[in-house]
């Protein structure tokens, strides 16, 4: 599904680092997503959006899995 989105879809280079940090960089990388932090183990929807990259952080603000559309 990612795919059909517009621009870059996917940041394994951000994985273990800064959530913040990885926040900011793909809202840099492609203008057309909204980077949202999310707390591993949070319960969030199924829906498929090319507007939103999840970045899964640990209680200690660390990338937990790689970014990506949806």
């Amino acid at each position: 599904m990612a795919s059909e989105c517009e621009g870059k879809n996917s940041w394994p280079e951000l994985l273990e680092s800064q959530g913040t940090v990885a926040e900011a960089t793909i809202e840099r990388e492609n203008t057309a997503v909204d980077a949202v932090i999310v707390l591993e183990g949070s319960i969030v929807t199924a829906d498929f959006r090319c507007d939103r990259v999840r970045v899964w952080v640990d209680t200690n603000g660390i990338v937990t899995r790689v970014p990506v559309i949806g």
